[in-house]
């Protein structure tokens, strides 16, 4: 327990402890936090009080900092061990943060006073394929049943490199894209706002540690690797993307804006919610090939005025640390605060559907809302809400929400 109020069903319980990047009334600059209950603990203020001088070397120039990356790249030991120390200054039976009003005043803000920021300088951003059920749906859509999965897919994690430099924060709107789309099948492209504009139910790990060029990272080692979890929305002009992706995958109809949501959630927190993956037919090769269970138990919602589509994280195919191990394989380097998406997780029912595209089956039928209102794809000025949380014997540790709106194209 702590001595800070969390209700019962927060994602941020002591269990949690994310970490995120905050500025306030008082302090523009932007610096290093955390969150419990409703509430964001100022890192850069405890540190100077000298509360971390025993975990981390340096730590008000750590936490002084706009972005985790310089935290990240201290790797898991001082991750895990500046974790734990934080659930300690914030438990009940501990007097040093609890019993000094000044410090707390000075550290200890009501979420909704303030402001959160991306957390990571992302500098790369790979965006994979990784459930089977969207890539079969996807498929049927576009191929046909008997040519839905591609002969690869089933033999490795596929990806594509996505824009880094359009990955949002929780928050931010986004203006509709233009660009080449056939509104008439068999006629020649036209050029203006996306008419199947869609959002995707994804997750996504930043990278902590990365590896020098040449050397691998293993699969035993992957997980050492990621810093944490956020949830994401790679938004997608499907009418664009459909148009453009052959040969070489998606471009305009993705580079617009991915939103991610603002906290991270540590490798640590979601240790307790690994669950055996899906079955591998056939089975990876020998450096995919995972002894341990490496799927999270990870409830998700995607909600548009009501929820339109609840899905799990454990039912992804390829895991977090095969995509990052097959990412490196041919020796590429990942640095820290790379981020690597899911791809769309859909489950096996309709219900579960991680897409737009999906639930209205390629805009075939409506997707039904709250009093009557229905929609096939997103019109202009809808907003988003991706949720999801972990739950496991009274343990509850989430991600928050991951907040996006779309507004009209530009003219």
């Amino acid at each position: 327990m702590s001595f800070i109020e969390t209700k019962p069903d927060s994602d941020f319980s002591i269990h949690n402890i994310p970490f995120g990047i905050i500025s306030t009334a008082h302090n523009a600059a932007p610096r290093v936090a955390t969150r419990i209950g409703d509430f964001a603990v100022d890192l850069s203020v405890l540190a100077q009080a000298g509360l971390f001088s025993s975990v981390v070397a340096d730590a008000q120039g750590v936490f002084s900092q706009p972005t985790l990356n310089l935290f990240m790249s201290l790797g898991k030991p001082v991750w895990s061990a500046t974790r734990k120390h934080i659930q300690k200054l914030l438990s009940a039976s501990e007097a040093t943060l609890r019993d000094n009003k000044d410090l707390l005043e000075r550290a200890v803000f009501p979420i909704s006073t303030v402001k959160t920021h991306l957390p990571a300088n992302i500098g790369d951003y790979t965006d994979f394929y990784a459930s089977k059920e969207h890539a079969t749906n996807v498929g049927i859509m576009f191929r046909g049943k008997e040519n839905a999965l591609m002969p690869n897919w089933t033999h490795l994690p596929v990806g594509y490199h996505g824009r880094a430099s359009s990955v949002v924060v929780s928050g931010t709107e986004l203006k509709r894209p233009q660009g080449q789309r056939v509104v008439v099948k068999g006629e020649a492209p036209q050029f203006g706002p996306s008419l199947r504009m869609d959002c995707e139910l994804e997750m996504a790990f930043l990278v902590g540690t990365g590896n020098n060029l040449g050397e691998p990272i293993t699969i035993d080692n992957a997980k050492d690797h990621m810093f944490g979890v956020v949830l994401m929305n790679d938004w997608s002009a499907r009418d664009i993307q459909a148009w453009e992706y052959v040969p070489l995958g998606p471009f305009l109809g993705k580079n617009f804006g991915t939103t991610v949501s603002a906290w991270v959630v540590t490798m640590d927190a979601l240790e307790p919610f690994l669950v055996p993956g899906p079955v591998q037919d056939p089975k990876p090769m020998a450096y995919l090939a995972e002894s341990t269970a490496s799927a999270y138990d990870i409830n998700l919602e995607s909600s548009k005025y009501s929820v339109i589509s609840r899905s799990n994280l454990k039912y992804m195919y390829w895991s977090f640390a095969q995509q990052l191990t097959h990412h490196t394989v041919n020796g590429c380097n990942m640095r820290t605060g790379d981020l690597c998406g899911s791809g769309t997780i859909s489950g096996p029912t309709e219900d579960s559907f991680g897409s737009m595209l999906e639930l209205s089956w390629s805009g075939a039928k409506d997707i039904q809302l709250e009093d009557g209102i229905t929609r096939k794809f997103l019109k202009d000025n809808d907003e988003m809400i991706l949720a999801g949380w972990c739950e496991k014997d009274g343990v509850r540790v989430g991600f928050g929400e991951c907040h996006g709106k779309i507004l009209p194209a530009r003219v």
